[in-house]
């Protein structure tokens, strides 16, 4: 989740230990755990430590379970003294891992049990039921999110459940049909003192267009290469570079090789610090087909830089056509390459874009009021349960 340069260098003087809020007069400290599949690089495992580090420890006693290997994060979790649980360093999640769930669930109680991410949320839903865990708290945060968890079935395992974009909201309570009161909704938060615009100056590189994506049908690489195609014969020093890992890579990459010119685009591996790339990008482009609030946009607009993305999910909840960026529709790869050429023509546009989408993270997207958030939320179900 921390995108630092080494794991300890993200949060130095934000210590976990620090409380957002007033402590609750409880005796003891709600032990609350986060399951997540593993700790791969990624937008959820991001969003679940810095949660983690900042609930109150006061109030919450919080431990994070993994179900499968997929360490990369860890060494940041471990450097902000969040306790792991390794169930299992299988790929992928078995029958080994949902055992020692099970018998720790059964045999270590909880009273917060929140699963994030799809395999977490259907087992971790149906095992915290049978070991009466007093509060589970589902979580939909992606845009496949409810029909790959079943949320139409599994809805009402969840004492509660939380997405992050009001679309998202709509999806649950209108086709899922879970009941308005049993979901809330809490924006992703983004670290405003960690990215930063690059300090003021010529741009070294102000014609690469960078995207930020897992290598999965989703994220519609295809639609972005294609409109790059479209846009970059206007801008001979335009590059793309695509970040990330997944199962599409070598699909996509085949598709860039026989699409584009060489040398106009790269492929990079994920990256713990994403910040010097965003540093010497011109704008963000994501092409998803289906989002929910993507991390990357937020960090993005916290670095500074204009976004053009396609109007899916929640990426409207956060970019606001002709004042932070533009929006194209999904699968249009020559309305993408359109938008794109908005911002690479006009430098000072996107400039002006990246300052005014910097403004909104910092103003709407603080961790700290995420963290409030969810402990408002967590507080009411633990009252509501009895603790």
């Amino acid at each position: 989740m921390a995108r630092g340069q080494g794991p300890g260098v993200r949060g130095q003087g934000l210590s976990r230990r620090r409380p957002l809020s007033s402590p609750s007069p409880t005796a003891r400290p709600a032990r609350l755990v986060f399951l997540l599949q593993d700790l791969k690089f990624g937008g959820t495992q991001r969003q679940a430590l810095e949660l983690a580090r900042l609930l109150d420890p006061v109030r919450f006693q919080v431990e994070v379970w993994l179900l499968a290997a997929g360490e990369e994060l860890a060494p940041l979790a471990r450097d902000w003294g969040l306790p792991l649980v390794q169930l299992s360093r299988q790929e992928p999640v078995g029958p080994a891992a949902l055992a020692r769930l099970w018998r720790r669930l059964k045999h270590q109680p909880v009273d917060l049990l929140m699963p994030l991410t799809v395999v977490p949320n259907i087992w971790g839903r149906v095992l915290g039921r049978l070991a009466r865990v007093p509060v589970i708290v589902g979580n939909c945060r992606g845009g496949g999110a409810p029909r790959r968890q079943g949320e139409r079935w599994l809805w009402p395992l969840a004492h509660h459940i939380i997405c992050n974009s009001a679309a998202l909201k709509g999806v649950l309570t209108g086709r899922g049909g879970v009941p308005e009161a049993r979901v809330t909704t809490i924006p992703n938060g983004v670290d405003t003192d960690y990215f930063r615009p690059a300090p003021e100056g010529p741009d070294p590189y102000p014609a690469v267009v960078l995207s930020v994506a897992r290598m999965v049908p989703d994220k519609d690489h295809e639609t972005l290469i294609r409109a790059f195609a479209l846009a970059a014969p206007a801008f001979p020093q335009a590059r793309l570079w695509l970040v990330g890992e997944g199962p599409d890579l070598p699909a996509i990459r085949q598709l860039a090789e026989a699409t584009l010119p060489p040398g106009s685009f790269r492929f990079i591996p994920p990256q713990a610090d994403l910040r010097p790339l965003f540093r010497q990008a011109g704008l963000l482009a994501l092409s998803s087909r289906t989002e929910a609030l993507p991390n990357v946009i937020l960090e993005a607009m916290a670095a500074g830089l204009p976004v053009a993305a396609t109007a899916v999910g929640g990426v409207p909840e956060l970019v606001t056509p002709a004042r932070t960026g533009w929006l194209a529709a999904p699968g249009d790869a020559p309305g993408l390459a359109a938008i794109m050429r908005r911002i690479l023509e006009n430098p000072e546009q996107g400039r002006a874009f990246g300052r005014a989408g910097r403004e909104r993270a910092v103003r709407d997207f603080s961790l700290k009021a995420m963290a409030r958030r969810y402990e408002e939320v967590l507080d009411r179900l633990l009252a509501q349960a009895g603790r």
